[in-house]
């Protein structure tokens, strides 16, 4: 099993994941970070690490997010590997707001 990168991190990147990875599972994609499921050694230091719960172990994924398994294979395929610890992106939201975006129906815009 390997650690997937869902919703929550769409739009808003934190990295406080990749600062954690003892072995450099995470690429940056344009809108979103990945976990390379080839890399990743299911240790879980990413999941508590990141801030708005976008980090789920694939045998605990809801259903919902089932297809950002693919999205993150594939998004390591073409996205350079990330290690250390930035800034977010500026549409980064706080955990209570993505929540309640989510009772709204919430999907990130342009995005499968």
């Amino acid at each position: 099993m390997t650690y997937i990168v869902t919703q929550h991190c769409v739009d808003c990147k934190y990295t406080d994941c990749v600062a954690v990875c003892p072995v450099d599972a995470f690429h940056e994609g344009g809108r979103i970070l990945y976990i390379n499921p080839d890399t990743c050694v299911n240790c879980d230091a990413c999941v508590p690490a990141c801030p708005v719960e976008a980090i789920f172990s694939e045998e605990n994924l809801p259903s919902k997010f089932t297809p950002y398994i693919d999205m993150n294979r594939e998004g390591c395929v073409s996205n350079p590997v990330i290690n250390q610890k930035k800034d977010a992106m500026p549409s980064a939201k706080a955990l209570d707001e993505l929540k309640q975006m989510d009772g709204q129906g919430y999907v990130p815009a342009n995005w499968p």
